[in-house]
Formats: C-alpha cells, sequence, structure tokens
C-alpha cells in the first residue's frame, strides 16, 4: 500500500451510511490512490455493497485491525461512544468528529462537524443536507458543487407504486389505516400498489392488507437490501417516509416522494439527488422538528390518501413544476429536490412565489456560516441579510435585540470564566439561536477558555458587521 489509507467510522443507520457514499467518491478524486476504509455495522453494509462506491468495509469487530494502520484522515461521522474512542486511539495525520483521548476526553475536530454538533435540537434554520456537512471539513465547496448526481428515472406507461410502510420511529410514518387508504386511492387511479418493509414492518404490511379494500402485493420482510434495490428498477414512484430504504432508493434511481412527517428536517435528510419530491405539513412546528412537543402529532393530519394518490398519478407522468405547483394540497408543502446557487442542497417549494420569514432568516444563517468557515466571500450573507431586512424586519430585529444581552454574557464570561447552561442558547430569540447555539458549542469543546472566549466575542462583533 503506497498511499495511506482513509477511515470513514459511520456506526448509525442505514440511511446514514448510504448518506456517506458522496464522501467515498469525494475522498476517492480529492485524495487519489488512497485506499478508502469504513468501519461500519455489518448488518447495513454488507447487503450494499454492489451499491457502495469503492471501500473497503470493517465491522466493529475487527476495529483492532484498523489500529494497526497509520491513517491520512480519520473522519468520525458517528454519534457512538464507541466510534469516539476508536477515533482517539487509530493514528492519523489528521481527524474530524468526535474524538476521545485516553484520559477520556472528547472534542469535536473541524469546524462542519462542530457546527452540526450544535444542530441537537437546534435546527430550525439549517439548509446543510447531511450528506455535505459530512464532507465540508474535508472536501472544497468549489467540488462539492460541481458535483452533479442523476435525476431519477421515468418509466413511461409503469403503474407500480412501491410504499415503504414503517421508519426508525413511528412518528415519521403514517398509520396502517393512512396506508389502507392510500392502497384503495391508487387502485381507483389505475395504479398498482406494492407493499415494502422489513422485519420490523411485518405486523404492519399485514394489518394494511387486512384494512385496505383493494389488494396489495406485501412484500413486507420478504426482500433483503440488496433484492428490494433490484426489485425497485421496476417501480415508477416510490412513496416512502424519511427512512433509510428511502434513500437506497434515491441512490439507484428509483423516483421518490417523500412523505416527511414527525421530528425530521428534509433539509438536512431529504432525498440528495435532484428531481425526488417532499412533501411536508406546511406549520411552523413542522419546520426544524427535533422532537414533538405537541399533545398529538398534528404534522400527520394534513396527508391525506387521496392527494397523496393524486400527486402519485401525476409524478408518473413527469409534470413541469408549473403544473405541479398548481395542485390543491391544503395545509402541505411540495418542494422539489435541487441544487441552489450556492451549488449545495435545496428544496425548491413549488406554487409559492415569495419566501416567507423562515426561509429568508435560514438563506442568511447558511450564507453567514458558510462565509465563517471560507466556503464565500462576505457579500452572500451580507444579500441575505439585507433581503431579511426588507421583507422579515420584525425576524431580524429579534436578533439585533438580543446582541447586547448575548455580547454581555461573553463579556461576563471573558471575565469569570463562567460556564454557560443550556438556557443560554435554548431561551434565545429562535433567531438567534443558530449563532447562541454554536457559540455554546464552541466554548465547551475548547473548555471555557479564555481564548475561546475570546474568540466567541469576536465571531459576535462578526455577526454584526453582517447584520449593517
Amino acid at each position: 500500500m503506497d498511499e495511506k489509507p482513509i477511515l470513514i467510522l459511520q456506526m448509525q443507520r442505514m440511511g446514514d451510511l448510504i448518506l456517506s457514499y458522496p464522501l467515498m467518491l469525494w475522498l476517492a478524486r480529492r485524495y487519489p490512490g488512497h485506499p478508502i476504509f469504513v468501519a461500519a455495522e455489518k448488518i447495513f453494509y454488507e447487503p450494499l455493497m454492489r451499491l457502495s462506491p469503492q471501500a473497503t468495509y470493517f465491522p466493529w469487530s475487527g476495529a483492532d485491525v484498523l489500529r494497526k494502520y497509520d491513517f491520512e484522515m480519520v473522519i468520525n461521522l458517528s454519534v457512538q461512544a464507541k466510534a469516539a474512542v476508536l477515533a482517539g486511539q487509530v493514528r492519523a495525520e489528521t481527524k474530524l468528529g468526535p474524538v476521545e483521548s485516553a484520559d477520556g476526553t472528547r472534542y469535536v475536530h473541524g469546524d462542519w462537524q462542530l457546527y452540526r454538533s450544535s444542530l441537537v435540537g437546534n435546527n430550525l434554520y439549517n439548509r446543510f443536507h447531511w450528506a455535505e456537512l459530512n464532507g465540508l471539513d474535508a472536501i472544497s465547496h468549489m467540488e462539492i458543487a460541481a458535483t452533479t448526481l442523476s435525476a431519477p428515472r421515468t418509466l413511461p406507461g409503469s403503474n407500480k407504486v412501491g410504499l415503504f410502510l414503517g421508519a426508525s420511529d413511528a412518528a415519521k410514518r403514517p398509520s396502517a389505516e393512512f396506508w389502507a387508504a392510500l392502497v384503495d386511492e391508487l387502485h381507483a387511479r389505475s395504479l398498482r400498489p406494492i407493499l415494502f418493509g422489513g422485519p420490523a414492518e411485518k405486523d404492519l404490511g399485514l394489518e394494511v392488507v387486512r384494512l385496505a379494500k383493494g389488494p396489495a402485493l406485501n412484500l413486507c420482510a420478504t426482500l433483503g437490501l440488496d433484492e428490494f434495490g433490484a426489485v425497485g428498477q421496476a417501480l415508477g414512484l416510490f412513496i416512502t417516509p424519511d427512512t433509510g430504504p428511502m434513500h437506497l432508493a434515491a441512490w439507484t434511481g428509483l423516483k421518490c416522494l417523500n412523505l416527511s412527517m414527525g421530528n425530521v428536517n428534509p433539509w438536512e435528510t431529504g432525498p440528495l439527488a435532484p428531481g425526488h419530491y417532499v412533501l411536508r405539513a406546511d406549520m411552523d412546528c413542522a419546520k426544524g422538528c427535533w422532537h414533538c412537543t405537541r399533545d398529538s402529532l398534528l404534522c400527520h393530519d394534513p396527508f391525506k390518501p387521496g392527494r397523496v394518490a393524486a400527486l402519485a398519478r401525476q409524478l408518473l407522468a413527469a409534470p413541469t413544476p408549473g403544473r405541479l405547483g398548481k395542485l390543491e394540497l391544503p395545509g402541505l408543502s411540495l418542494s422539489e429536490t435541487g441544487k441552489s446557487g450556492l451549488g449545495l442542497y435545496a428544496l425548491k417549494r413549488l406554487g409559492k412565489a415569495a419566501p416567507d420569514a423562515e426561509q429568508l432568516a435560514s438563506d442568511f444563517w447558511q450564507t453567514w456560516f458558510g462565509h465563517l468557515f471560507g466556503l464565500w466571500g462576505e457579500g452572500k450573507p451580507a444579500g441575505a441579510w439585507k433581503r431579511l431586512a426588507e421583507s422579515a424586519e420584525e425576524t431580524a430585529g429579534s436578533l439585533l435585540a438580543h446582541v447586547p444581552e448575548i455580547s454581555r454574557q461573553f463579556k461576563h464570561g471573558l471575565k469569570s470564566g463562567a460556564v454557560l447552561d443550556k438556557s443560554f442558547w435554548a431561551e434565545s430569540p429562535p433567531m438567534a439561536r443558530p449563532f447562541t447555539g454554536f457559540a455554546h458549542m464552541y466554548l465547551e469543546n475548547n473548555d471555557y477558555s479564555r481564548p475561546a472566549w475570546a474568540h466567541v466575542l469576536a465571531l459576535l462583533e462578526r455577526l454584526v458587521a453582517a447584520c449593517r
């Protein structure tokens, strides 16, 4: 082996592994000749080997083997403690992500990995996709922006619609009653529904078949991941919650309609390639939801089987965005995946002309953090702030009004070394939380040292300068 390998630690679920595939491709191009090693869960990577970019996979039981290598780089994309420990134990020129040292202290390495850590419970305005955040510390923005992923195929005349029934959390998927009604609504439009799911969806699939008035081919708990990838080639559309099989379907070119419900943010985990569709409740609490605080899952209510079936009929025919934008979808927003003018992932809402305050605020924070970490010049956040201040004066004003309090706490910390608690960011106005959340994480990650306090004060000055 002439060049040192690069190690990716991805000990999460299937969807997280598939969202690591672009990083593997970027690293192979950025570091030619360096083998790509991936430590992941065998249950997920083994059936996907034929679909994965070129890489050598190691199960967790092979961690001892990895400790024998000298690596060019280690990128830890996992939140599991054992991954941080391994990242600390292996030898590498560069380490990114959570790394635990021999004395048990853990630090997050890399600006973008630290930014991602600050999104826990605080992702309302985040507009960076997980797949992009996987790579931004190691791959240039220009290389990511230049990447073109193939749009999903359209099968002329196909009437087969796949329905993936489950998700890792019940809040993220429709009920059996919804799926059964959707089966019947699809039949009413001369479409053929096929039920998909893993072993965990076996009982759900049987319940949907029992409740539906019409027939549905039930393939729940009958296909492996590799077999699912093959069967999916015959489908015209795949209707699915935000789940691992959605990312598998999108990666293999199957057109997806993502029913985005519950505690997910489609800007972070929606189908990555352009040309897929995301349907989500058009309500404030459905934007950047980390966990539901309501008494019931109100974001499920606008999803009506008849509306979804009518949309599916349209998507099978490959309609224009203008035509889709005219569909009546009360209480829902329909977006198409694509790329923004920044060359990064974007959800392009159909049928809505002017961006609202949430979108304008999100644009500002995306451009501000991008400028902070060197992706582009100061003109982009300045322009985004101008648009926000002109069209959403109250939202912009809430940030400016909170700046004196942030400054007061930072100056007190610089003087006293005091430790901030969660309320520092959690009780900030929503518009300020991207900054206060990141600053809080930065201080923790640097042990509240005097240089760290000075640094966040400097960041505040840069923020104020961008808001003039």
